[in-house]
């Protein structure tokens, strides 16, 4: 005879816990703060009495474009550090391997 296996039971409407993680971190936090903060240059320029002046017409928007189209969605699209050095190191074990052997798979003519 084979012993029995506990399977495990999820009663009907009990929910599975997952395990989370944050995608953002603490560097994604920072320049998304400083698009902020271009963000409140760009208005404030914009606020100056000219209609025909320079600021408000070329440099605010100049300011509000770099914060809302470059520098918030980088900081959001910006990946993790460290999947980018375990590849890095990976690169850089196989040239090593390659060059401490003294073998290629090149074929010169």
């Amino acid at each position: 005879m084979q012993p029995k296996v506990k399977k495990p039971q999820v009663r009907h409407g009990q929910k599975v816990k997952k395990d989370f993680s944050f995608p953002l971190e603490k560097e994604n936090f920072m320049i998304i703060g400083a698009g902020i903060v271009l963000l409140v240059i760009g208005y404030l320029l914009m606020n100056q009495n000219s209609v025909d002046g320079f600021v408000p017409t070329v440099i605010s928007p100049i300011f509000l474009f770099l914060g809302y189209c470059i520098v918030i969605p980088y900081g959001i699209l910006k990946g993790h550090r460290s999947s980018k050095t375990e590849t890095g190191a990976v690169v850089a074990d196989t040239a090593n391997a390659v060059t401490d052997t003294g073998k290629s798979n090149i074929k010169t003519s």
